[in-house]
């Protein structure tokens, strides 16, 4: 049974890793799909994907720092697919690396607005609609860095990640009275092309890979997996948590 039936969700930095996995995940159980990211031919690229195994979805490519672009979507979905039940704002970046003491303020806040803002705005404009309709699930792609564990040289990343965890808390108070649920998924590594960025020697992957009690990496499919349980009915009483999805990083001292 597809556990999506009749639901309608937007994915945004649905081009690539995460977003590509869940967006594709969340169409095989049964919902249309709006995919968002700034890469239009990767974004066609899914939409044909998901077409040609039987599922809906539509795309529109832009800026998530935009409220402009959260507004759009908004209406996307709901004049093609006459409704909004879900929204996976996972859009995000690593943003400016290195020293804190030297990390620019243009670097800093322009991972802010990437990560952080942009998740507000997509919530801004994707409760209401859920409100109307007399619920809904949002979710936000937060990270276990800066939350149970720290590297050094992250603290933009870090902090704008963080935040998520207190926009979490707050909408799913704030919303939780008209049936909207607000949960935060906080991934361990994921092999995508951000990781591999960040990780791009055999040593740096042996490293991270060892910080996990699985000694492995996840792949974006297993996260999509977890996602789709924030997502759909089967959490309909959860809300407002940071769900660590971490392959045991967060405990592990081996």
């Amino acid at each position: 049974m597809q556990r999506l039936t009749g639901k309608v969700a937007i994915v945004t930095g649905a081009s690539a890793g995460i977003g590509r996995a869940t967006a594709k995940l969340f169409a095989a159980e049964g919902a249309k799909v709006v995919v968002a990211a700034r890469r239009e031919s990767e974004l066609e690229t899914l939409v044909d994907e998901i077409a040609r195994e039987d599922g809906e979805a539509a795309f529109l490519a832009g800026d998530v720092q935009s409220e402009d672009f959260a507004k759009a979507l908004v209406e996307l979905a709901v004049s093609r697919f006459g409704r909004l039940d879900i929204a996976y704002n996972n859009a995000g970046t690593l943003g400016e690396m290195g020293p804190t003491t030297g990390v620019s303020e243009a670097g800093w806040s322009a991972t802010l607005a990437t990560n952080l803002t942009s998740a507000f705005l997509g919530a801004k404009h994707q409760i209401p609609q859920m409100v109307k309709q007399g619920g809904g699930s949002v979710i936000f792609t937060s990270t276990f860095v800066g939350y149970s564990f720290a590297f050094p040289g992250t603290a933009a990343y870090a902090a704008s990640k963080s935040g998520l965890i207190g926009l979490t808390q707050a909408l799913a108070a704030e919303y939780g009275p008209q049936g909207v649920r607000v949960n935060a998924v906080l991934p361990g590594a994921v092999d995508t092309p951000m990781y591999r960025g960040m990780n791009d020697t055999a040593e740096s992957q042996a490293f991270v890979t060892g910080l996990h009690a699985l000694k492995r990496v996840a792949r974006p499919e297993e996260l999509a997996r977890s996602v789709l349980y924030l997502a759909s009915d089967d959490s309909s009483f959860v809300t407002g948590t940071a769900s660590l999805v971490d392959g045991g990083v967060s405990i592990t001292r081996t």
